[in-house]
């Protein structure tokens, strides 16, 4: 008796520190709950078993209080079969690898700190949150061991799936992730197909085809959020789609299998939660903290700026090129597709270039000017050449290259990108990865990662709508190439607007002047606000915004201030409040606004206007239109 006593009291005593031992972290034989260091967010991981026996993992978040994503699956698919043969295992092809998971333990984990970052939107970034970790094993095979983490921040909820070094040495074959994110009734989505389309705000029914990431929501309470992806540097793509089975519940799908050995980690799925949604796109550094820290010790080589293409490839208009850059205060110009011949052939060879062309002189002479150059490489030559090829480039004194028509989606391919990054940083290039491809914040562990296209830019010619869509869906997976045009006439927005976009749109290299040539300027006078415009900053707010109506933007660069501010194609009249600015202080603004009334070919007024923190500015936009606003200290 007195035994049988004992046991039952140790048991009680155990479920009663499984209850507090973590704080708000709460935990038992199957859930576990982690809450946001701020108590705003709250995750709840549990699992239920179904009529058949099969034992499930699912997830809820609430936040302050309220459901926000109700009862979600947590799922992966493998296909095991040839390795479980070779151990003389029980083969199930294509098995729900997330049933009849068994809890071994749940640890607990906070981290409070801060880094900064090689070239960012803030000079200095939080990394705080709360992790739960959950241990598991299959019933019926104890050597497969699997994990899942989840993070809960201020900003929002991540969760991944690990797998530990397994004792046979077991390759997992993915074959699907069903993790599912299931949302109020009456919630929208900023849909777009692929990288490059344009967006449509969409109920969660029949949507066109899969939606890329990130993917802002807009839900029926008034509340914002952002589903993306995190650290996809060993896996395959990541998009949502709709479940065919749940209504209002949105579904991750994988770009093909993912072919891993242990230990490995999967990408986070991340889950941004807002009010207000600037603080989407103020919070985008989540998708940085969930990377690992830089993996490049000297970075005194990676050096932002903004660049212009040269359209001739010659000798003379590069030249020209150069001499336009330096007048302009810009760093950097590009070859683009064509210095070294057909690129889309493999065999074309980049370390040969087309006999117009005079490379070394024009190195030499960009140098001469303070100018760097970087080089676009088609795909097709980084495949056959990219083990010597960025060792060539880097004896011949170039700064950057531009990946061109890289294949992105498969696991294969997104290895084959990861690889070229760090080829490039092994040979102090940085780069430029442009088509489809966008990052999910591995910029932090390769901060030579300039920036990437995958957005609709000013290379398609988008409207303005277009333009305040993108900071809210685009930019929230970090800097986007949108390759800026001024003086082309097929530019369907203002100058003003696209003046202001240079500092709303983030991109540590910022391509200028993408369709111009020299020969089309005059000396106008509102290019000194491109001029001045750094390209990495202290600090960066969203004043005001709504996805597909407007926004305002207000980045720092040590004292000066460069505010943007555009509408969609509908005019509109904006206050600007200009209480960012340090209390006390006194500064000049000078601000640039579309005015037909101007006799010039760009009709841009130019005003200078003493202003400080109490200043509202009043923003009178045309359709289509914008403003942009260099603020400086009065002495």
């Amino acid at each position: 008796m007195k035994i049988k006593f004992t046991i039952l009291l140790a048991a009680a005593l155990s479920f009663f520190f499984n209850q507090v031992v973590f704080g708000q972290n709460i935990v038992s034989a199957s859930s576990a709950k982690v809450q946001s260091p701020d108590k705003n967010i709250l995750v709840n991981f549990y699992q239920k078993t179904d009529n058949a026996g099969n034992r499930t993992m699912y997830y809820e978040v609430t936040y302050k209080g309220k459901l926000f994503i109700s009862e979600s699956a947590l799922d992966l698919q493998m296909d095991n079969s040839l390795s479980e043969k070779a151990m003389n295992l029980k083969v199930d092809q294509h098995q729900r690898w997330c049933e009849n998971l068994a809890v071994t333990k749940i640890s607990s984990s906070t981290k409070d700190t801060t880094w900064v970052p090689v070239n960012g939107e803030n000079s200095t970034i939080r990394d705080n949150y709360n992790m739960i970790d959950i241990s598991l094993v299959k019933d019926d095979n104890p050597i497969y061991m699997m994990g899942v983490q989840i993070r809960a921040y201020n900003e929002g909820v991540a969760i991944r799936y690990y797998f530990p070094e397994n004792v046979k040495g077991t390759y997992y074959n993915i074959t699907a992730e069903n993790t599912e994110f299931s949302l109020p009734a009456g919630t929208q989505a900023w849909f777009a197909n692929w990288a490059q389309a344009a967006y449509s705000k969409l109920p969660l029914t029949k949507w066109p085809g899969e939606s890329e990431r990130p993917l802002t929501l807009e839900l029926p309470n008034g509340l914002f959020a952002t589903l993306a992806e995190a650290a996809m540097v060993d896996y395959a793509r990541g998009k949502f789609k709709l479940s065919t089975g749940k209504p209002n519940t949105i579904v991750t799908s994988m770009f093909g299998e993912a072919e891993l050995i242990s230990p490995v980690n999967t990408p986070w799925r991340v889950i941004m939660i807002a009010e207000k949604p600037g603080d989407l796109v103020a919070h985008n550094y989540l998708m940085l903290n969930l990377n690992e820290p830089s993996k490049i010790t000297n970075t005194s080589w990676i050096k932002p700026g903004k660049i212009m293409r040269v359209m001739k490839l010659n000798t003379k208009d590069a030249n020209a090129v150069i001499d336009f850059t330096a007048q302009q205060k810009l760093q950097y110009i590009l070859f683009d597709f064509g210095w070294y011949g057909n690129g889309y052939s493999v065999k074309s060879d980049a370390s040969k270039i087309i006999p117009e062309l005079d490379m070394a002189q024009v190195i030499k002479y960009a140098g001469e000017k303070g100018i760097g150059v970087w080089l676009y490489v088609n795909q097709q030559a980084l495949f056959l050449q990219s083990d010597s090829l960025y060792s060539i480039l880097k004896k011949w004194g170039i700064k950057g290259v531009k990946l061109g028509f890289v294949q992105v989606g498969s696991h294969r391919w997104t290895t084959w990108v990861e690889k070229n990054i760090q080829q490039a940083a092994d040979n102090q290039l940085m780069v430029d990865i442009h088509d489809e491809w966008r990052p999910t914040g591995e910029q932090r562990t390769w901060p030579n990662i300039m920036t990437a296209e995958g957005v609709r830019g000013n290379e398609e010619l988008p409207d303005a709508t277009n333009n305040t869509i993108l900071p809210f869906t685009r930019f929230i997976a970090g800097p986007a190439d949108a390759t800026f045009c001024y003086m082309d006439k097929r530019i369907k927005t203002t100058h003003a607007h696209q003046l202001a976009l240079a500092s709303i749109f983030f991109g540590p290299i910022q391509t200028l002047y993408w369709y111009d040539l020299p020969s089309q300027y005059h000396h106008e006078p509102e290019l000194e606000f491109w001029n001045k415009l750094p390209t990495a900053w202290d600090e960066s707010k969203v004043i005001q915004g709504t996805p597909g109506q407007y926004i305002t933007t207000a980045r720092r660069k040590d004292l000066d201030w460069f505010v943007g501010t555009i509408t969609n194609n509908d005019a509109r009249t904006l206050k600007i409040d200009l209480g960012f600015l340090p209390q006390g202080k006194k500064y000049i603004a000078t601000i640039y606004s579309d005015d037909p009334m101007v006799q010039t070919a760009t009709h841009v007024k130019i005003e200078h206007q003493k202003v400080s923190s109490s200043t509202v500015l009043t923003a009178k936009l045309l359709a289509s239109g914008g403003q942009a606003i260099y603020i400086t200290p009065e002495n």
